[in-house]
C-alpha cells in the first residue's frame, strides 16, 4: 500500500514527488512513457516568468510569483543551470503603451519586484538588435531562463534518492475508490494507495473525470518552436515577448542556458493529446512574427524545429486541490504557462495537501542537495585532467557538436532514474542537440546504451518502447 501515487512524471509530478519525499511516506510516480520529462515538460519556452501576466488574485498569479522567488534556492540546492537574464514585453505601437502600463500595474498587484517601463533609447542600450519599430517595453528584471529537462530530472533524482519510486512504461487505465484507499489499474498491474496526485498534463482532465461528477476540460494547445545555432545565441540578451493576447504571451525570442536562441511559440488548439508534429503554417507564423521583435532575425541558422502541447483549462486557471467528491484524489490540472516557473510552489502546495489528508510527518534525514551532471566542456584544464585521471572515458568525445564525452553519457545512464533511451540521454547531457542533430553520434550512443543496459542494440529506442532504430546487422563476423 502506497501513501501516495503521483500520475505523471513531468516537471509538476516530479516536483510533487520531491516535496512528498520530505515526509515519512511511501511514494510512487507512474509514467506512461519510458522516462521523466516526456510530455509538456520537454517542449516549452524554458522561461522563468516574472509574474505580471496572470490575472491578479488567481492561483496562477500567486504560484508564478512564489515559484519565481523559490527558484534561486531550488537551482542552488539541485545544481541546475539558471540565468536571471530579465525580460522585455515590447510594442511597436504608441497607442499600446497603456497596455504595458496595465501589465506593470498588474505585476505590482501580483507582487512582482523590479519592473519598469522603458522607451526606445533605453531598449536599444539593452538590446542592440531590437526592431527599429519598437517604441516601448515593460522591463522585468526578475525573469530568467532555465533548462526544463534538467529541472525535471533534478526533481526526479532528488525524490528518488529520498525514497520515491519511479515506475515507467506504465499507463494508468482505471481508478477505483475503495473504503479508505484507491485502486490504480495500470495495464496488467494493480496498485493500492491512500492518495493520488493527478499531474498528468494534457491528460489531467481524463483522470479527474474518472473520479468526479464535476467535470473539467483540457484543450491541448500546440506551440511550434525553432531552435537556432549557438553562433547566434547572443543575438538577444533578454527574453523578448510581444504584447500578450487571448491565446498567450505571443511569439518570443530568447537565449537558452545552453547558448542557443529559441523562437516561439504560436498557439493552435488541437483535439489530439499526442499531436506534437510541427506544421508549415505554425513555423511560417513564427518567421513572420519574429521580425516584429528584432531586426533581421537570423532564421537561416535554424538547426531544428519542434512543438509541444500546453494543458489549457477552459477557465485558464490552475486547478490544485483535493477533489470535493473524490476524497484522497488531488488535482494538479490545467498547468500551462507559467507552470514551469510555478513548479516548485505547486509541488510544495500539493505535498502539503496530501500530508494533511493522511497526516504525514516530515522526516529528519531528507537529503536537500543534489550534484548535477559532469560537463567536461565547462571544466578548466585542471578539473578535466583530474576527472580523466579517475575515469579515462571522460577523455573520449562522442558528440562533436556539444563536446560530450563517453563518461558523461555513461553517467546519465547510471544515475538515479537514469536514461534508457536516446532522448533520455539527450535530455540529461545533450548529445544529438547540436548542429548535426545526432548525425555523427547516434551509432555510438546506441553502442553505449546497449552495453550499459545489457540489451541488444535492436532493443534500443529513441524514446518510447516502440521507437526502435535498428532491425539487425547488415553484415556479421
Amino acid at each position: 500500500m502506497y501513501d501516495c501515487i503521483v500520475i505523471g512524471a513531468g516537471v509538476i509530478g516530479c516536483s510533487v514527488a520531491r516535496e512528498l519525499s520530505r515526509y515519512d511516506c511511501k511514494i510512487a510516480v507512474l509514467e506512461k512513457e519510458e522516462d521523466v520529462c516526456s510530455g509538456t515538460s520537454k517542449a516549452n519556452s524554458a522561461i522563468v516568468h516574472a509574474g505580471y501576466d496572470a490575472q491578479t488574485g488567481s492561483l496562477m498569479a500567486k504560484l508564478n510569483v512564489k515559484g519565481n522567488k523559490m527558484m534561486k534556492k531550488i537551482v542552488e540546492d539541485l545544481d541546475v543551470h539558471y540565468i536571471n537574464n530579465g525580460s522585455l514585453v515590447v510594442t511597436s505601437n504608441e497607442q499600446d503603451i497603456p497596455k504595458l502600463e496595465e501589465l506593470y500595474q498588474r505585476g505590482i498587484k501580483n507582487g512582482v519586484e523590479d519592473m519598469q517601463i522603458i522607451y526606445k533609447d533605453e531598449i536599444k542600450k539593452i538590446e542592440p538588435n531590437i526592431a527599429d519599430s519598437v517604441v516601448a517595453a515593460l522591463y522585468a528584471k526578475t525573469a530568467g531562463i532555465i533548462c526544463p529537462f534538467n529541472l525535471t530530472i533534478a526533481f526526479a533524482e532528488n525524490a528518488n534518492v529520498n525514497g520515491a519510486e519511479f515506475i515507467f512504461d506504465t499507463k494508468v487505465t482505471a481508478l477505483e475508490k475503495k473504503e479508505g484507499y484507491w485502486v490504480v489499474k495500470a495495464q496488467d498491474k494493480i496498485y493500492e494507495t491512500k492518495t493520488i496526485v493527478n499531474a498528468a498534463g494534457v491528460y489531467s482532465d481524463v483522470f479527474h473525470n474518472m473520479v468526479s461528477n464535476k467535470k473539467i476540460h483540457i484543450t491541448p494547445r500546440r506551440g511550434n518552436y525553432m531552435l537556432l545555432d549557438k553562433k547566434v545565441g547572443n543575438y538577444v540578451n533578454n527574453t523578448i515577448f510581444q504584447l500578450p493576447n487571448e491565446l498567450g504571451k505571443g511569439v518570443l525570442l530568447a537565449p537558452t542556458v545552453h547558448g542557443n536562441l529559441i523562437v516561439g511559440p504560436n498557439a493552435e488548439d488541437v483535439d489530439d493529446k499526442e499531436a506534437t508534429c510541427t506544421s508549415k503554417e505554425g513555423l511560417q507564423f513564427l518567421t513572420d512574427k519574429a521580425s516584429m521583435s528584432v531586426k533581421n532575425p537570423p532564421l537561416n541558422m535554424v538547426i531544428t524545429s519542434f512543438s509541444g502541447l500546453r494543458a489549457h483549462e477552459d477557465g485558464h486557471e490552475f486547478i490544485i486541490g483535493e477533489v470535493e467528491d473524490a476524497k484522497g484524489f488531488v488535482d494538479c490540472a490545467g498547468i500551462e504557462s507559467p507552470g514551469l516557473t510555478a513548479s516548485p510552489a505547486i509541488g510544495e502546495m500539493a505535498a502539503e495537501i496530501v500530508a494533511n489528508i493522511i497526516d504525514l510527518k516530515k522526516k529528519n534525514n531528507f537529503i536537500e542537495k543534489r550534484k548535477g551532471f559532469n560537463s567536461t566542456a565547462k571544466m578548466n584544464k585542471e578539473e578535466l585532467n583530474a576527472l580523466i585521471k579517475k575515469d579515462k572515458s571522460y577523455s573520449h568525445i562522442i558528440c562533436r557538436c556539444e563536446m560530450i564525452t563517453e563518461g558523461e553519457i555513461v553517467e546519465a545512464i547510471n544515475r538515479p532514474v537514469g536514461a534508457k533511451s536516446l532522448d533520455g540521454i539527450k535530455r540529461r547531457v545533450r548529445p544529438t542537440s547540436g548542429r548535426c542533430q545526432g548525425g555523427f553520434c547516434t551509432p555510438f550512443l546506441i553502442d553505449i546504451l546497449s552495453r550499459e543496459l545489457n540489451v541488444p542494440k535492436e532493443q534500443i529506442c529513441k524514446n518510447n518502447k516502440n521507437s526502435y532504430l535498428l532491425t539487425g546487422e547488415i553484415k556479421q563476423g
